[in-house]
């Protein structure tokens, strides 16, 4: 897994077995933040080959430090709302009235959904705040600030995230599951009518052949009383990342420069194998992203997929989004129990604020 691989990565750098480093690794946004500033030295700038105004800008500045460039962005992570049109239009909405939403009106069709269908609008892990960090990244919002500082209290997007997320979860339309794989299977069992994450989970979508012609994707919905926010964000993404003293560094700067960071024969390829959404600006015009697919209707869902990624706005994660949201999971709870929202936030800040910068 991608935290098993940052891990490792960690490990290796703290004890300095540098010739143990692979040459290459694709390491995720939320994470690079923290290899960045604790093992800059460790990394190999890429200024030479990358610009960052070749690629979607949601996905530029995360692989930075100061003017270095460090990584080669890679899939986008381009958030979707995938829905099954038939659990849909038996709640009598259409493909219309699923684009461009508000979170309130997401919550009044999936009350419709539930109603008419018994089916519920999301599964939901507890544990995975996928959700929370659509709503934030959607309005430039993180639980950090623009220093990489944690920011609870006084901070208006979260307090607004949470109600949100509560309202989804007292209203009956979400369904509990404990892990991934019982998140997947409650879209494949019918168990959800929709699933609401990054481009990446249409794999997974495509794998239940039955269904289809069944699905349709539409925007994010955005946070209708705050005005930044929009109707795209993100959910993971990545980069390719050289470690300087590896061993062949030079070499692995030439297979990137040549491979993901200019050869869209290559990214249009993986869009086909692999569904990738690239950040790559000139990939946009591959073939293989222009194409209608069957299993959505018809709809050429890349295509708009990476229309999105250009809405998305820039955040910063900070250096510890995965540790960070352990605590917010936490908060989550306690304002599922009624507790104030304000007051929670505040609390956790006078907390967790004083401890300052986390490690993986």
């Amino acid at each position: 897994t991608q935290e098993e691989c940052a891990a490792r990565l960690n490990s290796l750098m703290l004890i300095g077995s540098r010739r143990s480093l692979p040459d290459i690794a694709l390491i995720e946004d939320y994470q690079i933040q923290y290899f960045l500033q604790d093992y800059a030295d460790e990394f190999l700038p890429l200024n030479s080959f990358v610009d960052p105004s070749a690629y979607a800008p949601c996905k530029t500045g995360v692989n930075c430090l100061g003017d270095a460039v460090y990584g080669v962005p890679f899939d986008s992570g381009t958030a979707g709302l995938f829905y099954r049109l038939d659990l849909i239009e038996k709640a009598g909405y259409c493909e219309e009235d699923m684009r461009m939403l508000t979170w309130e009106k997401f919550i009044e069709i999936g009350k419709q959904v539930k109603e008419k269908t018994g089916k519920a609008m999301l599964a939901v892990n507890p544990s995975d705040l996928t959700l929370i960090r659509m709503m934030l990244q959607s309005a430039g919002a993180w639980y950090t600030d623009d220093t990489g500082e944690l920011f609870l209290e006084g901070n208006e997007v979260l307090s607004q995230a949470a109600a949100i997320y509560k309202e989804m979860v007292v209203s009956g339309i979400t369904v509990t599951v404990p892990d991934w794989n019982h998140f997947v299977h409650g879209f494949w069992e019918e168990k959800a009518a929709a699933v609401l994450t990054g481009s990446w989970v249409s794999a997974g979508i495509l794998e239940q052949e039955s269904q289809s012609g069944l699905w349709r994707v539409a925007q994010v919905p955005r946070m209708q009383d705050c005005p930044s926010s929009v109707n795209a964000s993100s959910i993971g993404g990545s980069g390719w990342y050289i470690f300087r003293y590896a061993g062949m560094a030079k070499e692995a700067a030439q297979f990137l420069e040549e491979t993901f960071a200019s050869d869209l024969e290559l990214i249009d390829l993986l869009a086909e194998k692999i569904k990738l959404v690239s950040t790559l600006k000139a990939a946009r015009h591959s073939e293989n992203y222009k194409k209608g697919l069957p299993f959505y209707g018809g709809q050429k869902i890349y295509s708009d997929l990476i229309s999105w990624t250009y809405e998305i706005p820039q955040v910063n994660y900070g250096t510890d989004t995965y540790g960070t949201e352990e605590m917010i999971a936490a908060l989550l709870q306690d304002i599922l129990a009624g507790e104030d929202i304000s007051k929670v936030l505040s609390d956790y800040q006078k907390e967790y604020g004083q401890h300052g910068r986390s490690k993986l």
